[in-house]
């Protein structure tokens, strides 16, 4: 690995860590593990109280990423406004490529389940899998904006929200 790969992030730089949405790096710390001594980013996740501990020069590999740019959020939230694209395919096959969407870390992707699983008051109930999952890739988004845009989580969540009424109405 190049140096210039491990300083990508820094301590206090927000990230997204794929399988755990938007973190904080709190420092950067070297451990003996296994008889090697490992460069690590300590990533503080305040919402799920959980510390996450990724070696510098995996964190690229394992899908770790900065912030979206404005764009991508701006991009993202379009996709909000448009038609849901369910396919015709089996609940656990859909559920599947969900989770997938959700923990690639793809903020676009996030958008597009959320899209998917909308459901406006006057539509049918949603089994209990699909709200899980409807609310796991709604937090992510909603965190994502968040930092990005430099609000708290109930105004980005104001501003989704207000996204996906908009396209009801």
């Amino acid at each position: 690995m190049t140096k210039t790969k491990k300083t990508e992030f820094r301590p206090n730089d927000f990230v997204v860590y794929p399988a755990h949405g938007v973190g904080k790096i709190m420092s950067i710390e070297e451990q003996e593990i296994a008889g090697l001594r490992l460069e690590l980013f300590v990533i503080s996740f305040e919402k799920d109280k959980m510390t996450l501990r990724v070696p510098t020069n995996k964190a690229t590999e394992i899908g770790m990423r900065g912030l979206s740019s404005p764009d991508i959020v701006t991009k993202a939230l379009e996709t909000l406004k448009g038609k849901a694209k369910v396919k015709r395919a089996m609940w656990s096959r859909r559920a599947q490529e969900y989770e997938q969407k959700i923990n690639s870390g793809d903020l676009l992707s996030i958008a597009e389940v959320v899209r998917d699983l909308h459901r406006n008051d006057d539509q049918r109930e949603q089994s209990y899998s699909e709200r899980q999952l409807y609310e796991a890739a709604l937090e992510r988004l909603t965190r994502e904006v968040a930092a990005v845009s430099g609000t708290d989580e109930a105004g980005a969540a104001k501003q989704v929200d207000e996204v996906l009424v908009s396209r009801a109405a």
